[in-house]
């Protein structure tokens, strides 16, 4: 765990006692500071005083002699309107952070390096990568923050060798007002999370803010293969920090990217051939040339040789559900992306593959899956699960086979059995292009139920 000495003798109001926020408390009372921990459910309030955490109702709390009110990122900070606790900390002028900026806190005083990451898509699979690349070369690496179980104060202390590779969402961006990132990786923009931002222009002003505090001895990498990362690109150069474009279709000046299979790049306007990824099962798609660029990238600029990156990528063996091979029965190949819970994410599952048994639905985000249509005559059928179902099938009709399933155990029997008839190279895919929260806590329980249900398949129990 990172104890929180920086906040030593400081009085701390902390907000939402899930995971994240009992471990800002527990780092924040090793650290020495004084804390109130509070919660609106009563009953997650009983069960942090049994973990012996101070449970005190924060409302009614003398704010005069509050240092900070430490949030949890699940808790509306502005849109679609602050909470009464964070209207509470504004109106006394009380700072309102996160867990990550504690952490980033004590990173600074250490003397360690942070890689942030961030992103709409592909920034758990860039920092689950860069983490295997470092530590492939016997570096000190720390991985964590929107990635795995555990909050990101759980993490190893901080020391002057260590290298934290942090994945960043746009709520712990939002809460951490001095991230200034070593290595600041932005690498897409598309819609998501607008019920939290209000709009696209909001929710890229946020994952900008990644870059903010740089200065000309950190680096900026940042995607260019949409608007808004073009837009924000141009932004960094005028100001003449050090930037790295990368992208997943060309080689931009003085940056990286990936054509055909091959990663090509340079950042002194020579451009080489890097690494082969072609045959790197984990980094299938014409998304993943993206995510192996900013890996390469980061590690350009962290010191590493080529010839290590280069066989590092390739022996990396991938996220859980993300695009995650997790059975194969006859010649159909069972494929978990549970993590892709937009159609923009979807689409780049639907396009690393063909003759597509797809499983899809659950709470539908904004868009539906209208955008996939370039996509759907690789789909040989499509069962649908969840709230969407009924929207879903709307814009298959007539364009797609589908069946309406209810639950992921029904779709997956189904499907199953479909691809089983099937010639050639078949792939059921749970890719839901929707949240998981009609059915289930998270996207990881959702693929994990699918990779147990598709265990008892192999074992001919299904």
């Amino acid at each position: 765990m990172i104890s929180a000495a920086s906040f030593a003798n400081t009085n701390c109001a902390v907000f939402g006692l899930g995971l994240t926020g009992v471990s800002a408390a527990r780092a924040l009372l090793a650290g020495g500071a004084r804390v109130l921990a509070w919660d609106d459910a009563p009953e997650t309030c009983a069960k942090a005083r049994a973990q012996g955490l101070p449970v005190e109702n924060v409302y009614e709390a003398d704010w005069t002699q509050i240092d900070y009110l430490v949030l949890s990122p699940g808790v509306p900070l502005t849109h679609p309107e602050p909470h009464a606790i964070v209207k509470q900390a504004q109106a006394c002028g009380v700072p309102v952070i996160g867990d990550a900026e504690i952490m980033i806190r004590e990173i600074a005083a250490s003397g360690a390096k942070l890689v942030a990451v961030t992103g709409t898509n592909g920034k758990s699979t860039v920092t689950a990568l860069l983490g295997h690349v470092l530590q492939s070369h016997g570096l000190k690496a720390e991985v964590g923050g929107n990635i795995g179980t555990f909050a990101v104060l759980e993490l190893g202390p901080p020391l002057a060798e260590t290298i934290y590779v942090i994945e960043f969402s746009s709520y712990q961006i939002d809460l951490t007002p001095s991230l200034k990132p070593d290595i600041a990786i932005c690498l897409n923009f598309s819609a998501d999370h607008l019920d939290r931002h209000g709009s696209m222009e909001n929710y890229a002003r946020v994952k900008a803010r990644i870059f903010a505090l740089q200065d000309g001895d950190d680096t900026a990498i940042i995607g260019v293969d949409d608007a808004f990362g073009l837009q924000i690109c141009d932004a960094l150069q005028a100001r003449k920090s050090p930037v790295i474009a990368i992208s997943q279709s060309r080689v931009p000046e003085n940056g990286y990217g990936v054509i055909d299979g091959i990663l090509y790049g340079g950042t002194d306007g020579n451009v080489r051939e890097l690494a082969d990824i072609s045959e790197a099962r984990a980094l299938r798609g014409g998304h993943n040339g993206q995510n192996a660029a900013a890996v390469y990238a980061a590690c350009h600029a962290l010191g590493l040789e080529n010839s290590g990156i280069a066989a590092a990528l390739n022996d990396f063996p991938g996220l859980e559900h993300r695009m995650e091979e997790v059975g194969k029965i006859g010649n159909v190949l069972f494929v978990n992306d549970s993590k892709g819970t937009n159609a923009q994410a979807a689409s780049k599952a639907l396009g690393s593959f063909e003759d597509i048994y797809w499983i899809a639905g659950g709470r539908s985000k904004a868009g539906g899956i209208a955008p996939l249509k370039p996509w759907f005559s690789r789909l040989r059928k499509a069962y649908l699960i969840g709230e969407a179902a009924d929207d879903f099938a709307a814009t298959l009709e007539g364009r797609v086979p589908y069946v309406k399933c209810g639950d992921l155990k029904t779709a997956l029997g189904v499907a199953a059995a479909d691809a089983a008839a099937a010639p050639g190279a078949p792939v059921v895919l749970l890719s839901p292009a929707c949240a998981s929260f009609d059915q289930y806590p998270s996207f990881g329980v959702r693929g994990d139920e699918f990779r147990a249900l598709v265990a008892q398949l192999e074992n001919g129990a299904g």
